[in-house]
């Protein structure tokens, strides 16, 4: 089985100079963990809710909020980028993914097209509920 056939299609991007207000937005919206960061249709880096967490600060909508809390919203997407990228290309296998989860600490992987342009994500969820899937149309 390849990746394109269980990826997640819908890719979500944001540029290097958007700020993190604009990545907390989005993930304050969507129900994913990960945002691609693409520059001139290419991919640049990967952005986790995890990566915000720590960039931003923990006071941010409390009562002891400062302007110095609410000035890490502006720092930019470049600044709390992963740049060390793990993708595969659509055609890969679903053993490719497992074995780059396994042996990197990443819990996403881009899926590129042959120029960079990211086409999906994977996520080990995604292998694991078309598991879950197949094992449930088998014993029906």
């Amino acid at each position: 089985m390849q990746v394109s056939e269980i990826m997640s299609k819908s890719v979500v991007s944001v540029s290097m100079d958007d700020t993190l207000k604009v990545v907390k937005d989005i993930f304050e919206k969507a129900s994913f963990h990960h945002l691609l960061v693409v520059e001139s249709n290419k991919l640049c880096g990967v952005i986790s809710d995890r990566d915000l967490l720590k960039a931003i600060s923990h006071n941010l909508g409390t009562a002891s909020e400062t302007t110095k809390d609410i000035a890490t919203l502006n720092k930019r997407a470049h600044q709390i980028i992963s740049r060390q990228l793990i993708t595969l290309p659509p055609t890969a296998g679903v053993y490719d993914a497992i074995s780059l989860f396994n042996n990197h600490k990443i819990s996403c992987i881009p899926i590129v097209n042959e120029a960079g342009k990211p086409v999906g994500l994977l996520s080990w969820r995604d292998i694991f509920k078309t598991i879950e899937n197949r094992k449930n149309n088998k014993t029906n």
